[in-house]
């Protein structure tokens, strides 16, 4: 049986991305992310931070105080422990956008991290869901309101990328980090279905712009 948990970054959330928080989630606050756990109206499992972006909450909360000196993010800890623990089944809300581009930036590597050691991950905001794509899992992808689809490389070269259901197919295709060919996709199916055979992408789904 699937161990899922949510990883709740700093960046402020509305209550809409509260949807992805089901009964029995293991929720782990990130620094600041204490406070998205509040908007959310949850109660973290655990905190982690080095509280450089907000004061240390109070103690009635299980919290792991991280160095201010490290080499992991606050998120990419989260990540690693909970990996270590036994989930396989990660969302990270809070993890996209805000002030500071390098945060997202460092956001995708972890979720490519995870992905790359089997779990199923998601990145997702208001507006965008980002799943990692890798060699070999197949991944099906409902068209539900998502008006768009998007396939990036992470790693150089993603080969051998299949894309069936969209308005844009591609068959044994090659991307290249230097050449956005797979931005902006639309479904034409209830289901798009996506593979590669080497390398791995980043898939973003996003709401139309209206």
């Amino acid at each position: 049986m699937s161990k899922r948990a949510i990883i709740l970054s700093a960046v402020p959330v509305s209550t809409a991305v509260g949807r992805y928080v089901r009964p029995g989630d293991f929720i782990v606050a990130c620094d600041a992310g204490y406070r998205n756990a509040e908007r959310l109206d949850q109660r973290p499992d655990l905190i982690v931070g080095d509280f450089d972006s907000a004061p240390r909450p109070k103690a009635e909360h299980e919290t792991i105080v991280l160095p201010h000196v490290k080499d992991d993010t606050d998120t990419q800890y989260a990540a690693r422990w909970l990996l270590e623990h036994g989930y396989d089944e990660i969302t990270l809300l809070g993890a996209l956008g805000g002030a500071r581009l390098e945060h997202t930036l460092a956001n995708l590597a972890t979720g490519l991290y995870l992905a790359k050691n089997g779990v199923k991950v998601l990145l997702a905001n208001e507006r965008s869901e980002l799943h990692f794509l890798v060699p070999n899992t197949p991944m099906e992808l409902h068209h539900s309101d998502w008006k768009y689809v998007s396939v990036f490389p992470l790693e150089g070269q993603l080969t051998g990328l299949a894309i069936r259901g969209a308005f844009y197919p591609l068959e044994n295709a090659k991307l290249t980090a230097d050449y956005p060919l797979g931005v902006s996709n639309e479904f034409v199916a209830e289901t798009a279905h996506l593979q590669c055979s080497g390398g791995t992408g980043v898939v973003v789904l996003t709401r139309d712009d209206a």
